[in-house]
């Protein structure tokens, strides 16, 4: 796959996120039309995640003799692809679970002081899921 071809993928990855999201901020903010934006968006994500896929395995048949290189080539770019995601994904979690924890907590201590200890130690126990993320994409980042 030429460079080009690379970037306008790349391109129109990005432009599908981004075009339905500024379409529903652009607008009145309704239940309705906050839906209509994400469908869009999924369908348009969804869409040129497809046609990715078409135009990387769909392209010329496979020859017997590919070489080493190309294979090392798609283990690393499929390695860094893993550890991008599970950084990504775990920190997505902590934050979710750093979220509901934190606002708890916060609720706890403003009526009981002495909550503070136990609180502070699920908001921490909530934030090393984000570690965990980052040690397990470090180990990947290693073996490449």
């Amino acid at each position: 796959m030429t460079m080009t071809v690379k970037l306008l993928l790349i391109a129109a990855l990005v432009l599908s996120i981004i075009i339905p999201f500024g379409y529903y901020l652009i607008g009145e903010k309704n239940k309705k039309r906050y839906k209509r934006a994400i469908g869009a968006n999924a369908f348009f994500y969804f869409g040129a995640f497809v046609i990715a896929a078409i135009m990387m395995f769909g392209g010329s048949p496979v020859q017997a003799a590919e070489t080493a290189a190309d294979v090392s080539g798609n283990a690393t770019g499929f390695g860094y692809i893993a550890a991008a995601l599970s950084t990504g994904l775990s920190c997505v979690g902590g934050g979710i679970a750093v979220a509901s924890a934190a606002s708890a907590a916060l609720g706890a201590i403003s009526e009981d002081s002495s909550a503070l200890g136990k609180s502070l130690i699920f908001v921490g126990l909530a934030e090393g899921v984000c570690l965990y993320g980052l040690i397990i994409s470090f180990m990947i980042l290693g073996k490449l």
